[in-house]
């Protein structure tokens, strides 16, 4: 019988934690702030700004919100984000992406302090992860780490496949879990008998965005699965880019879609905003 990750359950215990170390804080006259930025009125993007204040409001994180109109200009939007990396009482800044087509997403993530790059995606952030110096790792990456740690799967020695290389995901993930002494493959678009690579993983990493790509053929009998996808299908039901039901039977774990993944990147992203207090003291 497979084990179903709960990605609920781990991020609500990473989350208690926190709290009790953010009233230790307060207790010592630190309150830590993290300002998000939002431009534009993508549904998603407002979704998860609503779940960022939320879950900073339970743990006792301060949030500054900043909703600017789609109309918002590069300027206008690095003029703020310089306003906020000069004021001391704001830890992490936060730009939800995507932004408008008209901003160029690349200059706005250099432009955020490295010391408050709570999302891990400043150049800096990743080169740090890349040669193994400490700094801001991404959210949905780290928030894996924890769920495979939490759920008790053996990471050092096991051979890990991923399938997908972005930036926000595949590429630091790969770097997390060679740091975890996994032996790790990286696959893609382009990889020639993807479901031969991907039946050698001990530990299949799933982050393609196509819905219920992934099913038996692809998995090793006793595999830990870790969906990253999150598909809406006709009738609003949630899906993940792994075929859950044709999948879970032939793993030895497996996350869910929705409540796997999803809670730990911002259950992580709030991890990163405690921690960019020491940074920024």
């Amino acid at each position: 019988m497979y084990q179903i990750i709960d990605g609920k359950a781990i991020s609500t215990a990473l989350k208690e934690e926190l709290k009790v170390k953010v009233d230790e804080m307060k207790s010592h006259g630190t309150v830590p702030c993290l300002a998000v930025i939002l431009v534009g009125e993508d549904p998603a993007s407002t979704v998860y700004v609503g779940n960022k204040k939320k879950a900073c409001e339970f743990i006792g994180i301060k949030s500054l919100s900043y909703e600017l109109p789609e109309s918002t200009s590069r300027e206008e939007l690095l003029e703020l984000i310089e306003k906020l990396n000069a004021d001391d009482s704001v830890n992490g800044i936060l730009v939800q992406l995507p932004l408008p087509k008209h901003i160029d997403e690349d200059a706005v993530i250099k432009a955020i302090s490295p010391k408050k790059d709570v999302d891990g995606f400043h150049p800096q952030s990743v080169g740090a992860l890349c040669i193994g110096q400490p700094g801001f790792v991404s959210c949905t990456p780290a928030g894996i780490i924890e769920l495979l740690k939490r759920s008790n799967v053996e990471i050092e020695g096991k051979e890990c496949v991923i399938i997908g290389r972005s930036n926000i995901v595949g590429k630091p993930m790969s770097l997390l879990m060679l740091r975890e002494n996994a032996t790790v493959t990286v696959c893609h678009s382009r990889t020639k008998n993807l479901a031969e690579v991907t039946k050698r993983a001990d530990i299949l990493i799933v982050a393609i965005g196509k819905p219920k790509m992934i099913t038996a053929e692809y998995v090793k009998e006793g595999a830990v699965v870790i969906d990253v996808g999150i598909h809406r299908l006709e009738g609003k039901k949630l899906c993940g880019d792994v075929d859950f039901d044709d999948v879970a039977p032939h793993t030895s774990a497996i996350t869910p879609v929705p409540g796997g993944v999803g809670p730990m990147t911002i259950a992580m992203l709030m991890k990163n905003c405690v921690e960019s207090v020491s940074l920024n003291s």
